[in-house]
This record gives C-alpha cells, structure tokens and sequence, in this order.
C-alpha cells in the first residue's frame, strides 16, 4: 500500500526530527557516558529492519562522521569477526539491533570487552514500533547530574540501610534486612573494567541480604511475559509474599498465574529478589515500551521472581538450578530506606551527590 503524498511527508518529518534528537542524545552519551572522542575508532554494526534502527543508525553517522558501518544483513558472520578483529584497544563498537545478533558462539559483549573495547548495544528494536521508538529515543537522553549525583545518592542509602518498604498504593512490602551492595547503571565507568553495555542507561539495583526478611503485599501494573515482552493487566496484581516467597496473588490474570506454575514447575517455589531502583525518566507506567529488558530502566520500583540472579550468591541457590529471572513492575507511591523516604510524586527524592 502506497501512502499518500501528506502522509509520507509527515513521516519524513517525523523521522527528520526523530533522527536529531537522537543525535543530539547518542552525541551526549558518547561525550559524558561513554568519553569517547569523535576521532576516535569507532565501528557500527545495524541492520535496518525497523524504523527506529534506521533513525539511530543516522543519528551515529552524524555523532561519529569518521566511525566505519556494517549492516549487518549484507555480510557474513566472518565478516563482521574479522572487524572486529582489526579494532585497537579503547575503540568503540556499537550493536543497532531489531532483535539481537548472533554470531554462533560468540557473546559479542563479554567478548568486545575481553578485547578492551568499549561497546553501547541497543536491542531489540523491532519490539518498539511508532510512538514507542519516540520514548526510546528520549530515554537515551543523558543527564549526568541526575544519573550520576542521585545514583550514586541511592547507593549510599542502600547500601547503609538496615531495612527498607515499598508502598504501592495501600499495600507494604517490607524488607526486613540490609542489602547487598547496590549495583550502579548510571554511565559512570570509573573504576570499572569495562567501559559500556546495553543502553538505555538508568538502574541501581540490589537484593536483600537475607532474603526471608521480605514479607507483605505489593501491587504490580506490568510483568515480563514469556516472550520477554510488557504484559500490563487491566488491574494492578497484588502479590502476597512471606519469608520471600510468593504465597498468593490477587486479581492475577491467567497469563501471569501460567507464568508462576512455569517457574514452580522448575524451582518449586517462586522466590522474590532483585529490588531495583529505576532512573530512566522517559518510561513511567503511562510510557511504556514492549521490551521488558528497556522498560528495566523505568522510573521506580522493579522487582524479580524466580531463583536467577548472577550478581548476587546466595547459599541456598544453585547457579545450575536457578532458571528464572522474570521482572515486574511495582505501583511506586513511596519508597522508605530505614525511615527516610526517597521516592514521591514519580521521583527520588534524595539528595543528589555533588559531581568532581
């Protein structure tokens, strides 16, 4: 079906102003996030099988004018190994992606990093088609201030917390314990080994230290599907846990009561642990994009079901037989660490920390 002359128009404008934005936005990461130079090596891999891989593809060209580009779908596997190969040390690579490469055997990441290579991958594309593509766009957006000066904020406070809660309208879920060391996605790489990873930016995330200590009742307005997509019911599901454990549920749809028999069939038990803390303010339960691992990043509360964890060990888990790792997504009208609350109104409320 052809368009009409206005409508296709209308689209090029779109993507014209779509592709600056993103330019604007990828050049900001590449300076602040990233600290890689225009005149530096840099090497693109795409495909161009969806509008927004188009779009970024484009805002790249115009942030690295000198980088090399490869689509993808026009070489071999070898090929694309073989530039790989050729990249010095600090070089850049960059992943475009409708749904994710795959070269066999090869982790691209953890092998690029091997390689001393920085790396932004952006995945699954394909899953964020019209005004999605718009929100992805926006959350790529870098704001070091706020990233780095309240990420680095949450850190301190939860990693110096005895216990924390989750309110999500009504409903506690309380973390009797301290937790782990808080993990930072933020785009602050100092002091790390390595230098990237799948973008958009914007988590902290944990998990209590002592697991059981996690009792009460929380309500979740999305959950990850089975195919790792946004499933969001048409009521908030309240999940009744105890000692860390899903117990019971309230209003669950049978999509998401299907998904705790898979998880019981396998683990015998559904287990609560990752608690994470979501920065990205282009995604909020009214902006949402189908990929479950982008929406990771949305302002406010995440947790996981499912023993799988590969950050944090924990003695009764055993790394063959921990399978599944299915995020959800808490109502978030207020979270407390010990007793100060630093999340209201859809934002953190702490203090940032003053950047050097």
């Amino acid at each position: 079906m052809t368009l009409p002359e206005n409508d296709t128009s209308r689209l090029d404008a779109i993507s014209a102003a779509a592709t600056e934005v993103a330019a604007q936005n990828v050049a900001d990461l590449l300076a602040m996030a990233i600290c890689h130079r225009p005149d530096e090596p840099a090497l693109i891999v795409c495909d161009k099988r969806s509008w927004l891989n188009v779009v970024l593809t484009e805002a790249y060209r115009q942030a690295l004018p000198d980088a090399a580009f490869i689509d993808f779908d026009d070489v071999t596997p070898d090929a694309v190994l073989a530039a790989f190969a050729e990249l010095p040390s600090g070089s850049l690579v960059v992943l475009i992606q409708s749904t994710s490469f795959r070269l066999e055997a090869f982790r691209i990441r953890i092998e690029l990093f091997k390689r001393g290579l920085k790396v932004i991958e952006h995945v699954h594309l394909s899953r964020m088609p019209g005004v999605q593509g718009l929100h992805y766009i926006a959350s790529l957006a870098y704001d070091p201030a706020y990233y780095r000066g309240v990420g680095h904020a949450l850190k301190a406070r939860i990693d110096g917390a005895r216990h924390g809660m989750v309110d999500s309208g009504g409903e506690q879920l309380v973390f009797a314990s301290p937790f782990e060391s808080a993990k930072l996605n933020i785009g602050d790489y100092s002091g790390m080994n390595n230098i990237g990873g799948q973008f958009p930016l914007g988590e902290v995330f944990t998990e209590a230290q002592d697991l059981e200590a996690v009792n009460g009742r929380v309500r979740i307005f999305v959950f990850g599907d089975t195919h790792f997509m946004v499933n969001r019911p048409d009521t908030p599901i309240t999940l009744i846990i105890e000692k860390g454990r899903v117990t019971g549920t309230e209003n669950a749809t049978p999509e998401f009561t299907a998904m705790l028999e898979i998880i019981r069939a396998h683990e015998g038990e559904v287990w609560v642990r990752e608690l994470g803390f979501g920065m990205n303010r282009a995604f909020s339960r009214e902006q949402l994009v189908n990929d479950i691992g982008t929406y990771e990043r949305m302002c406010g509360i995440h947790l996981s079901l499912g023993a799988k964890h590969g950050v944090y060990a924990k003695p009764q888990f055993k790394r063959k037989d921990a399978r599944y790792h299915v995020d959800i997504f808490a109502v978030t009208q207020a979270v407390y660490l010990d007793d100060e609350r630093v999340y209201a109104d859809g934002a953190w409320t702490v203090e940032p920390v003053a950047l050097n």
